[in-house]
């Protein structure tokens, strides 16, 4: 861990953050990003936000900060494909505007890559016994659902496919060319990063999800969507269409 710490004092991360209607949260989500060591660019997208969000992102002052603004509602996919242009440091690592996900877990989330064990490291909210909330049911069965699925046409042994902490060496996110503009990149991404060959790893992260009512923006739909795109990415494409 020692050698992981000091490769840390050095800006190693590129993070990208989807932002759509989430003024409540986005300027304490930015601010939790950039007092992360690893930290060299963030790249926030506001996905043709309706509120406040593009304005509050437009106030906070540090040359890390590259705000994107869509003229409408693209989706995650979308946002993910335009910031990637602008990624310039050797690892990327999504993260999503609200509070869901915890930025202090960055160093665990790099460790595997900066010690050249891992090309790509999901962070799991079912690997271990770190803390999650306790929310939707049929939210953890349409996950689980899809995860075993994902694996069975990957031949990975993920717990936790549609995680957002997904974290991948620059070099190989920059080369993969996303289609899916909605949340459909997430069964996207990991079929083409997984016939990449590359190396996955795992790594346990607390969890701090969401209520409609707070914001929660997945839908049914939604996991349909995911469904497809799993066979279509799998069996229909090559890894880099």
């Amino acid at each position: 861990m020692k050698g992981v710490k000091q490769k840390m004092s050095r800006s190693t991360v590129s993070v990208i953050m989807p932002a759509f209607n989430e003024a409540a949260t986005i300027e304490q989500s930015i601010n939790r990003v950039l007092v992360q060591d690893c930290v060299g660019q963030l790249i926030v997208v506001d996905d043709g936000s309706t509120d406040q969000t593009f304005s509050i992102v437009n106030t906070i002052k540090d040359s890390r900060v590259f705000p994107i603004r869509h003229t409408e509602n693209f989706g995650k996919g979308a946002a993910i494909s335009s910031a990637l242009s602008l990624v310039n440091f050797p690892i990327t690592l999504i993260q999503d505007a609200d509070l869901e996900y915890d930025p202090q877990e960055y160093l665990k989330l790099i460790s595997p890559i900066l010690s050249e064990k891992a090309d790509v490291v999901y962070g799991s909210r079912f690997l271990g016994s770190e803390e999650r909330r306790v929310l939707y049911f049929w939210h953890y069965i349409a996950n689980q659902f899809l995860t075993v699925t994902s694996n069975a046409f990957t031949n990975l042994n993920l717990s936790d496919m549609e995680t957002c902490y997904k974290v991948v060496k620059s070099e190989y996110l920059k080369s993969v060319k996303l289609r899916e503009k909605r949340f459909g990149v997430e069964p996207e991404l990991t079929a083409k990063l997984a016939h990449m060959g590359l190396r996955f790893y795992e790594v346990p992260i607390n969890y701090y999800g969401r209520t409609y009512e707070e914001g929660k923006k997945i839908r049914p739909s939604d996991g349909i969507r995911a469904l497809y795109c799993i066979v279509r990415y799998n069996l229909f494409s090559r890894a880099h269409n």
